[in-house]
């Protein structure tokens, strides 16, 4: 018999990503199960009832993805769906909610061949300062950058609480050491900005983060990377497709959204085809996206 492959699709969220949805479809994926507004409590159940439909053969044709908003839940639905498997009916469980975690792997990846092209330095030490530090995108990336032996901190933008929070998250789910910051005022993004060479801008679509006066004091600025790909830019003066060009006001260079959004959506393609295209079962989470975009850039 000739399995098809289906992946079922869970979010926590009223709705499954579109997305996420034309990435699977078109990466090796048959059939797409969108389950919108999933509990975690329900995660056990969803995958025992998928894996024991289909034989052991067919268990490798049927996989598991994760979306959401939400990286800590997103990650503790990984590990039910991973604790759910009863060998030998297993099979792989991609999460990547938001799209933040490839998305986060390519921003890192970029950045590291700017860096290595430029300045023949890797990320141990530097200084990294991440605007929208409480979005998804920024926990993600603070993960990844730390875990490489940045300076990493996350900036928020109402409060020191918050961002104190999911930096205190990143740390107890990852093991790294992630500092946080309020970043409410000019004075504050300022005194931020005065020693940061990486500033990073993950904050949400059509804001604009940092403007020209603000660059102006980042003195030891090396790269700026903006994920916004809705006007007006996050950080003032980069491009959608800069890729290591001059940022005005500043000694760094640009790296822009649809630079690092060409690189995720590979990322996020090729982990769908190793998924669906394997023999044996993968759980798939920031770590592997940002193992295979490392991988796609040699």
């Amino acid at each position: 018999m000739q399995y098809r492959n289906i992946l079922h699709m869970l979010s926590p969220q009223k709705h499954v990503s579109p997305f996420d949805i034309n990435m699977a479809l078109d990466n090796g994926y048959h059939a797409v199960v969108p389950y919108g507004r999933v509990e975690l409590s329900e995660v056990t159940a969803l995958v025992q009832d998928a894996i024991f439909s289909r034989g052991v053969r067919g268990a490798k044709r049927t996989a598991v993805f994760i979306g959401g908003k939400d990286a800590v839940l997103s990650l503790d639905m990984l590990d039910a769906a991973r604790k759910a498997m009863v060998k030998p009916f297993e099979f792989s469980v991609l999460v990547d909610p938001g799209g933040a975690f490839t998305a986060a792997a390519a921003l890192a990846v970029r950045i590291e061949e700017e860096l290595r092209a430029r300045w023949k330095i890797g990320w141990r030490g530097l200084r990294v300062r991440i605007f929208g530090g409480t979005g998804v995108v920024g926990f993600a990336a603070a993960a990844i950058l730390a875990g490489e032996g940045a300076d990493v901190t996350l900036v928020g933008y109402d409060g020191p609480s918050r961002v104190r929070q999911l930096a205190d998250a990143a740390q107890r789910r990852f093991g790294v050491d992630i500092q946080h910051a309020d970043g409410s005022t000019d004075a504050l993004k300022l005194a931020l900005l005065e020693d940061a060479e990486i500033i990073i801008c993950a904050a949400r679509a059509g804001t604009e983060v940092l403007n020209a006066s603000h660059l102006r004091c980042a003195g030891a600025l090396k790269i700026a990377a903006d994920l916004n790909a809705v006007p007006p830019a996050g950080i003032a003066g980069i491009g959608m497709n800069d890729d290591g060009i001059p940022l005005k006001e500043t000694p760094g260079v640009a790296v822009g959204p649809l630079t690092i959004g060409r690189l995720k959506n590979e990322v996020q393609a090729g982990l769908f085809r190793n998924m669906s295209e394997s023999e044996r079962p993968f759980y798939l989470d920031l770590p592997a996206a940002f193992r295979l975009a490392r991988e796609i850039v040699g």
